[in-house]
C-alpha cells in the first residue's frame, strides 16, 4: 500500500489489514457520527463518555472479525462510579452501547480527565459471542482490579485466546465552532504465524506442570517478528487514532510502511438499536401478572424506555393483557 491509496475521512468504519512479512493480521476502527449520536443521546458527563466511547471502540475491533451473522456484546459490572457498561455489536455492522453510572461518585472525581481504574473499579467484565443458541454461546471472563479497558483486553487475549495481541484505544472530542462530535478510534495488532509454535506465548505454563519442576517456556525468546510489530504499533499516538485528517490507510501506512501493509475491504458500521414493540411485548410476557400490574404507573400506562436509543414505548395495559392473553 502507498499513502496515494488512501481514502481520507472515512468514518464509521472497519479496515482490516494484513503485514505479511510480520504474520501479522489486524482491523483499525474510526467512530464518527455513530459515538457522537451514541454520547450525545444520553448527556454523559465527559469522563463517563471517554469510556464508553473506548469500551465501543473495543467491541467493534473484536465484533468485527465475526464470520457468521451474530452478536457480539461487551459488559462490565463493577464497585466504581461506572456501574455498569454495555456494548452489542450485531454482524456485519450493527452498534448499540449504554453506560449506567452513579452521577455524584463521577462528578467527586473533578472535573479533569479520569483514569479508567478510577471509573470501573473492580468486578469483572465479559466478552460474549451468541450465535442465536445457547449450544453456540461463548463468554469470556476478565476480572478488573484496577487495569484500563486496554489493559483488560489484553489479559483477555492472555488467558483465554492465548494469542499475542495489542490492542490501542483512543476517544476525543472534536470541537469544530462551537459544536463537539466525539470521535473514537482503535487498533487490534495480532500474531498469527501458520506455526502454532511460532505463536505459543511464553509467559503461560501449562496448567498440568508437576510440582517442582521449572517452566522452561517462561524465559523462551519472543519471535522477532512479533516484536518488531508490536514495537511498531506501540508508537501510535492517541490523536492519530481519532484526528479525522488521518485516514486509516495513511496511519498503517506510518506504521508499517517499510514491512509492507496490505488492507482488505472496508466493513461500515452503525449506530443501530435492536429495541421494538415486539421485542418490548417479548420481555413484558416474561413478568407474571401481579409484577405486570406493577408496572403500571399512576397515570395508567405501562411507560418503557430503551436504555440504549431512549426510545419510549408507552402501552395500554388493557391492550397488553389482551395480547398476551391471544397469544
Amino acid at each position: 500500500m502507498t499513502a496515494g491509496t488512501e481514502t481520507p475521512g472515512v468514518d464509521d468504519a472497519v479496515l482490516p489489514f494484513a503485514v505479511e512479512a510480520l504474520d501479522v493480521r489486524g482491523r483499525v476502527v474510526r467512530l464518527g457520527p455513530s459515538i457522537d449520536t451514541i454520547l450525545r443521546r444520553h448527556g454523559y458527563p465527559d469522563s463517563v463518555a471517554r469510556l464508553l466511547g473506548e469500551a465501543a471502540a473495543l467491541t467493534v475491533l473484536l465484533g468485527a472479525s465475526l464470520k457468521f451473522e451474530g452478536r457480539f456484546q461487551l459488559q462490565t459490572k463493577t464497585d466504581g462510579p461506572v456501574e455498569m457498561i454495555v456494548v452489542d455489536f450485531e454482524a456485519p455492522d450493527r452498534l448499540r452501547a449504554t453506560a449506567r453510572f452513579d452521577a455524584e461518585r463521577v462528578a467527586a472525581l473533578g472535573s479533569g480527565p479520569a483514569r479508567d481504574a478510577d471509573l470501573i473499579g473492580n468486578g469483572h467484565l465479559a466478552m460474549t459471542i451468541d450465535q442465536g443458541s445457547a449450544a453456540s454461546r461463548y463468554q469470556g471472563v476478565v476480572p478488573m482490579e484496577g487495569q484500563s479497558l486496554e489493559e483488560a483486553a489484553h489479559q483477555y487475549f492472555r488467558q483465554s485466546e492465548q494469542i499475542p495481541t495489542v490492542v490501542r484505544l483512543a476517544v476525543a472530542e472534536a470541537v469544530d465552532g462551537e459544536a463537539g462530535h466525539w470521535r473514537a478510534g482503535g487498533l487490534i495488532v495480532q500474531f498469527r504465524p501458520q506455526s502454532i509454535d511460532r505463536a505459543r506465548l511464553a509467559d503461560l505454563p501449562p496448567g498440568d506442570i508437576p510440582e517442582g519442576h521449572a517452566h522452561l517456556g517462561a524465559d523462551a525468546p519472543e519471535d522477532d517478528a512479533w516484536v518488531e510489530a508490536r514495537s511498531l504499533a506501540s508508537t501510535i499516538e492517541d490523536h492519530e487514532l481519532v484526528d479525522p485528517n488521518v485516514s486509516s490507510e495513511r496511519l498503517l501506512y506510518r506504521l508499517f510502511h517499510e514491512r509492507g501493509v496490505r488492507v482488505f475491504d472496508r466493513q461500515p458500521v452503525r449506530e443501530i438499536c435492536r429495541c421494538s414493540r415486539e421485542r418490548v411485548m417479548g420481555m413484558i410476557r416474561s413478568f407474571n401478572p401481579q409484577e405486570r400490574r406493577d408496572m403500571v404507573a399512576d397515570d395508567g400506562r405501562i411507560v418503557i424506555t430503551c436504555e440504549f436509543c431512549s426510545r419510549r414505548y408507552d402501552l395500554d395495559p388493557s391492550d397488553v393483557e389482551s395480547e398476551i392473553e391471544q397469544g
